[in-house]
């Protein structure tokens, strides 16, 4: 728990009170290689602050997994539009290297804005860094070609190349295995 209340004073500096709150409202999940966080259909009641090993979100579509993000150490990670709404998820969150969690369920995150202003800022802080995150994709996705893409990849986040099977990684990109091989070879 320690990384995680030194990540958000890195962030954001909150008051002793809403720091103890914090920790009562959290719990350490502990999963294995190849375990799910969340699965398709499933309604995601938590927030999760990912302290060791790393996750991918992905959707199956017509039987192929199509991989959407990766979270790691220091990464908030859910399924963002099942836990906002709290309606079944459309994506799965895939544990790929073992993980230490925390998570932070929806109603007591809830009561936890209700009281403590800073909290508040604080995930409005985490939902702002998500939605980035998620426009930098977007945009990627539209206008870069896929050599441009990895090698934004192999620029700004090579730890993904390093950590993630090239399948997932080819997911990512939206490419083929094939494709990305070739692409690497040059």
């Amino acid at each position: 728990m320690h990384q995680l209340l030194s990540y958000i004073q890195s962030h954001y500096t909150i008051s002793n009170a809403a720091t103890q709150a914090l920790q009562q409202s959290l719990n350490k999940i502990i999963l294995c290689k190849n375990d799910f966080l969340i699965n398709e259909g499933q309604v995601c009641k938590h927030l999760y602050f990912l302290e060791k090993g790393c996750v991918r979100g992905f959707y199956n579509v017509d039987g192929k997994d199509i991989t959407q993000w990766f979270g790691f150490e220091n990464d908030f990670v859910t399924s963002f539009r099942s836990f906002i709404t709290q309606t079944p998820s459309a994506e799965y969150i895939h544990v790929v290297e073992d993980a230490v969690l925390w998570a932070l369920d929806k109603e007591k995150l809830n009561n936890l804005l209700k009281n403590f202003t800073e909290i508040e800022k604080l995930v409005r802080i985490i939902y702002e860094q998500y939605y980035i995150r998620l426009e930098e994709r977007y945009a990627n996705a539209h206008f870069k070609t896929a050599t441009e893409l990895y090698e934004n990849l192999l620029q700004n986040e090579p730890h993904i190349l390093q950590r993630m099977p090239l399948g997932y990684i080819a997911s990512y990109l939206g490419i083929s295995q094939e494709t990305l091989s070739r692409i690497r070879a040059k």
